[in-house]
């Protein structure tokens, strides 16, 4: 019933959902009006996610909050004060235990440096409000007694304004009101802890530091998010002050750190705001975020929405992630998936800002054309006025690494989306219109949506500009293929239950605002129907800029115009192909066709005639259909050597004529990864043997992403030159799933003996690098297994996931 899809106060659900659900039984809901109440449940949420903690609304330009922490025993700490994911901060596995992007979650941070374990609570409570528990323990080893002192802080980016008050009671509070939000409310409440007490001075007795300290300074919006960096200079002022003051010749004379790097109580009416506890041994305390035309937040509360959030994230994961066998039966297991599905979904960010673009094509149409050596950096392009900052936009998009890639990735985004869309389908189509919406006139998107100063800090200068010839994978269309699939089994099979039928409601209703775009056709429909012109403009930017050159070079196969070349090649990247350093041919040239792009045009095609076909755009779909023949003819024809037995990319030799440029790897796969092949294909069964040849592809580990046997294999860079990725491994195993084990004929046998093979050492490595460290990694090494590059890569690397509970 309605009563256990909520925790909390029956009062509240009453007062609130409940509400709703009978109007809508009575009067009939809307689409929108249920559209709204789901997305409703989504405004709110850890939408910072280059910080540790950071809640912010959905909203462009609107309140942004904060949490910053430091030991302050001593002076020292203080000045690697927590506050965004940093690499190379000496924090151990930190992420979330369990999260869901409608209800909150749990994110466990364990700070080696600080000596402290903070538990980050945040959940969602009626009317749209929302809570904070923060809960620092003393991790072993470290003092019991140490000390913590932690900063809350909340501004505004745009129109409106938030305050720091005292009431009567001498309790810090803030308040606020913007357009969107309207009038509200943010207090803190101690739950548990002892607090320090100050030593005596001249001036004043000692006392128990249990008062909150705080302080607003007016800072101009663009520089508002260098929270960190405005209070570590504030508070060493104020500690040269006090030294210059009292003649301290060193640190060692100081007060102590806990006493002296304290805020100035200086209360603001607007600007950014900041209230400080200081903490001495364990502690907990609420931050409480209300709208000023809601009831008040009790502690119970919080914590019945705290133990409920817990035990419907994990019933919500069984009945999504079943995991098959071997992996059903150990806890470890289970604790690994919740952990790695939970910081994909806890990676959500929303992000307003502009972008670097440069004014020209990398790849000016002139014969002249040289393929770079580097990359141009952006701050000497916008100085020579050939780069501009764009119009700002919003991203609604899943970051792949908090401490590393806390922005959009077009390529990586595609992956994040399947576990996602099986999870909340809805909640998925939301990020997928919120990319396409970026599609401009020309039909481009940016590979990275590297939007605003705050997150250009995370990017060298070398990589910030986007050139509008640049293309990337179009993985989104395996998003919405996933999409597709549940449309086509779903479709029928739901009713509407918001009709004014009066049915009971129970906790399918709350799964219902999950797939409001499946189970209603008519959303359905709509929702193809506002995408479909963006999906074909964007299609058609892909055709006509990453277009093969067949009038220089021509070619013997079915078509002159299906082959592909991505754009922007220099002599050791390929960075649009998103495989980077993968060995390619040399020289490059303008001659050159890529298998993996004409392989990734091929499905991108063939989702298309889907949809069209669904809308009923026959003659669209026609045209597409022939388009995908050609492209399945071209492939064989341009990219299949016989010799080699594998699919290659294309280029000439010295005399202008065709050659096969080989390395046997991903990009040969992609092919077979993408479901191109028939079953009995006989092209499938030398893929297959490729991958399993332990002398080429084949590791207890995973399939590597270049043959052992390769001149380039481990050399250069050595990213994608053997190391071993798991959405590449993912695609390997969905096909293999869906299109080759359970389908009879020649490869059948050998498909399901990879498939089992492959699929028990990828998810048993992962798992036990992760049980060994913590940590979800970037990559995995050929040879040894061992996670290496960039630690808490929780994008397409929890793909691991759908691996366990075979659900591809």
């Amino acid at each position: 019933m309605v009563s256990d899809m909520l925790g909390g106060n029956k009062r509240w659900i009453l007062f609130g959902l409940l509400s709703f659900l009978l109007n809508c039984v009575l009067v009939s809901c809307s689409v929108e009006d249920i559209e709204k109440a789901a997305n409703d449940s989504f405004l709110w949420g850890p939408y910072r996610p280059n910080l540790y903690v950071g809640i912010r609304p959905k909203i462009p330009d609107s309140l942004m909050t904060g949490l910053m922490w430091s030991n302050v025993d001593d002076y020292a700490r203080f000045s690697k004060m927590r506050h965004s994911a940093e690499h190379g901060d000496d924090i151990g596995a930190f992420g979330w235990k369990h999260y869901d992007v409608r209800r909150g979650g749990q994110q466990v941070i364990d700070d080696f440096l600080m000596g402290i374990k903070l538990e980050t609570d945040f959940v969602k409570l009626p009317e749209g409000n929302w809570a904070l528990r923060v809960h620092g323990i003393p991790l072993p080893g470290a003092p019991t007694d140490l000390t913590t002192s932690l900063f809350f802080y909340a501004y505004v980016e745009g129109e409106g304004k938030v305050g720091t008050k005292v009431n009567h009671a001498n309790h810090v509070y803030m308040e606020g009101k913007t357009p969107d939000l309207g009038k509200f409310r943010i207090q803190t409440f101690n739950r548990l802890g002892e607090h320090p007490v100050s030593p005596a001075s001249v001036d004043l007795e000692s006392m128990v530091m249990d008062k909150d300290f705080f302080a607003g300074f007016n800072v101009k919006k663009e520089g508002a998010w260098r929270t960190s960096e405005l209070i570590l200079y504030l508070l060493d002022t104020k500690m040269k002050v006090i030294s210059d003051k009292e003649g301290y010749e060193s640190l060692k004379d100081l007060p102590p750190a806990y006493s002296t790097l304290t805020l100035p109580n200086l209360p603001s009416e607007e600007g950014l705001q900041f209230i400080q506890k200081v903490f001495k041994g364990e502690f907990m305390f609420d931050i409480v975020f209300n709208y000023a035309s809601s009831k008040k937040i009790s502690e119970e509360m919080i914590s019945q929405a705290i133990d409920k959030n817990l035990q419907e994230f994990e019933e919500k994961f069984q009945a999504t992630f079943p995991l098959k066998a071997p992996y059903d039966t150990e806890k470890a297991h289970q604790i690994f998936a919740h952990t790695a599905f939970s910081n994909l979904f806890g990676n959500v960010g929303f992000f307003t800002g502009d972008s670097i673009v440069s004014k020209n094509p990398i790849e000016l149409d002139d014969e002249d054309y040289e393929f770079m050596q580097g990359f141009e950096s952006a701050a000497g392009k916008l100085a020579e006025g050939t780069a501009f900052h764009d119009i700002e936009r919003s991203l609604f998009t899943i970051v792949p690494s908090r401490p590393h890639f806390p922005r959009g990735f077009y390529w990586d985004e595609g992956f994040h989306l399947l576990p996602v869309g099986l999870w909340d389908n809805d909640f998925s189509l939301e990020i997928l219109k919120s990319w396409f919406s970026l599609v401009n006139e020309d039909g481009w998107v940016g590979r990275e949506q590297i939007l605003g100063e705050e997150a250009r800090s995370k990017v060298p200068d070398e990589f910030q500009t986007q050139y509008p010839d640049i293309a990337n994978p179009p993985t989104l269309i395996l998003a919405l293929k996933g999409y597709i699939e549940r449309l086509q089994e779903q479709q029928g099979k739901l009713n509407n239950r918001f009709s004014g039928e009066g049915e009971d409601y129970s906790l399918d209703d709350l799964e219902y605002l999950r797939s409001v775009s499946i189970s209603n056709p008519e959303k359905s429909v709509q929702f193809l129907r506002d995408l479909f012109p963006l999906l074909l403009r964007h299609y058609e930017w892909f055709r006509e800029t990453q277009k093969g050159d067949f009038e220089t070079w021509e070619r013997e196969c079915f078509s002159q115009v299906e082959g592909y070349r991505w754009r922007g090649r220099t002599y050791q990247h390929c960075l649009a192909s998103g495989l980077d350093d993968y060995p390619r041919a040399q020289p490059p040239s303008t001659a050159e066709l890529h298998v993996d792009l004409l392989s990734w045009m091929t499905s991108f095609t063939r989702s298309l005639h889907f949809v069209a076909e669904f809308l009923g755009e026959t003659e669209e779909a026609e045209k597409l259909a022939g388009y995908e023949n050609a492209m399945l003819r071209n492939l064989e024809d341009n990219h299949w050597d016989e010799e080699v037995q594998a699919y290659c990319d294309s280029s000439v030799d010295e005399y202008d004529d065709p050659i096969n440029v080989c390395h046997k790897g991903y990009v040969t796969l992609l092919p077979m990864m993408l479901g191109l092949l028939p079953a009995d294909s006989g092209r499938l069964t030398s893929l297959l043997k490729l991958i399993r040849d332990e002398n080429e592809l084949w590791s207890p580990y995973g399939i590597r992403s270049l043959s052992m046997n390769d001149v380039y294999f481990g050399t250069g860079e050595n990213y994608w030159r053997g190391p071993i990725w798991i959405n590449m491994n993912y695609l390997i195993l969905s096909s293999l799933y869906q299109n080759y084990i359970n389908t009879p004929g020649p490869n059948q046998n050998l498909a399901r003996s990879i498939y089992e093979e492959l699929r028990t050492n990828v998810v048993n490595n992962v798992f036990e690098n992760w049980r060994q460290t913590g940590i979800f990694w970037e990559q995995y090494d050929p040879t040894t297994g061992k996670g290496q590059r960039t630690k808490d890569f929780t994008g397409w690397t929890s793909l691991v996931v759908n691996i366990m509970s075979e659900n591809y």
